[in-house]
């Protein structure tokens, strides 16, 4: 039985709770908040729970053999790595930190001590991504073109990061997962509406090597709830509406069709429409995978495919897509003009 305490017991470390709670391989030992009615919500759930106030405190409690970190981003690199120099396991949310450096630092000291080192990257584990990475391995799109995801709502603003650094890790694990392919080029642009140093909507898009672009669409600020991915090739279309339970895969045997360059004067194509299909995706909770597949890393000491060095990758893309940001929100800047009240 591995002993797991959870760092931060907010929005996620309730659900963090309830898989490690239900997964046979794990017995949830502790819980650490800053805040008290956080440490209450916990107690109610489990009185034999040991609670702290301090994270720190937690890991050198000796009652843990691993932690699951959800606590703010800019905290995740200094409770990892006490945890990890404390040789306990680590499982953090996304993303794995807020500097690349930092998430290197990270995977080398969990691979000096063998220790498992796992980002929370947990759409990886969704079965309508299984389904688009079936879909893309086994050739059924054909040569993939784009990827369009559409994720909005209204809220939650987070106080320690903007929306890009907030929901482009689970476009950009996705992406990775499904493509394994790194942009060659991405542009970024945003608008901050309601904390001038946070932009709470962001348009990003990236450029492949293989032809492929990406667009992702980033919001604070919908009215509505919206995850929508589509995934286009030349053979078929995909799109998955998380929010839509009863098709949220719908499968579009379409496209467009070229005669070769040297067949023809001008370009004309040649429009195919087909038949619309929507597989059963069972209805799993992909964090219950994530905790799996946690267990797995511990026990057997391989690598995983949410292992550190993929959030290397994820951070390293953040960072880079924050370059671009901050560079079109500086030349926003300069050209605005400030209208009179």
């Amino acid at each position: 039985m591995i002993r797991v305490g959870i760092c931060g017991f907010g929005y996620w470390g309730p659900n963090l709770y309830r898989n490690f709670a239900a997964n046979s391989h794990f017995e949830v030992t502790a819980v650490s908040d800053p805040l008290a009615d956080c440490r209450d919500k916990a107690y109610r759930l489990n009185r034999q729970l040991a609670l702290f106030a301090d994270s720190r405190e937690l890991i050198n409690s000796g009652i843990c053999d691993a932690v699951a970190i959800a606590t703010p981003v800019d905290t995740h690199y200094e409770l990892a790595a006490h945890a990890l120099r404390q040789r306990k396991h680590v499982l953090v949310e996304k993303p794995l930190c807020a500097r690349a450096g930092e998430a290197d630092e990270l995977v080398a000291l969990a691979d000096r001590d063998g220790l498992a080192l796992l980002v929370d990257h947990v759409f990886v584990f969704h079965n309508a991504v299984r389904e688009l990475k079936r879909l893309a391995t086994t050739g059924a799109l054909g040569t993939v073109s784009y990827y369009d995801s559409l994720r909005v709502n209204l809220g939650l603003f987070q106080p320690d990061v903007n929306v890009l650094w907030d929901l482009a890790p689970h476009d950009f694990s996705i992406m990775n997962y499904l493509f394994d392919e790194i942009p060659v080029h991405l542009e970024v642009t945003g608008y901050c509406h309601v904390n001038e140093h946070l932009p709470d909507i962001v348009y990003v898009t990236a450029h492949y090597a293989s032809h492929m672009i990406a667009h992702l669409n980033l919001s604070w600020m919908s009215p509505v709830k919206v995850r929508r991915v589509a995934v286009g090739g030349s053979k078929q279309m995909v799109v998955w509406d998380d929010l839509n339970r009863e098709e949220r895969v719908k499968i579009y045997n379409s496209g467009i069709e070229l005669r070769p360059q040297s067949e023809r004067l001008a370009i004309v194509p040649s429009y195919r429409i087909g038949d619309v299909s929507s597989p059963r995706i069972p209805n799993r909770e992909a964090l219950g995978s994530v905790v799996e597949e946690f267990a797995k890393a511990i026990t057997e000491r391989g690598t995983s495919i949410i292992g550190g060095r993929e959030g290397v990758r994820v951070v390293r893309m953040l960072e880079q897509a924050q370059a671009s940001l901050d560079s079109t929100l500086r030349e926003v800047a300069k050209q605005r003009v400030v209208r009179p009240s």
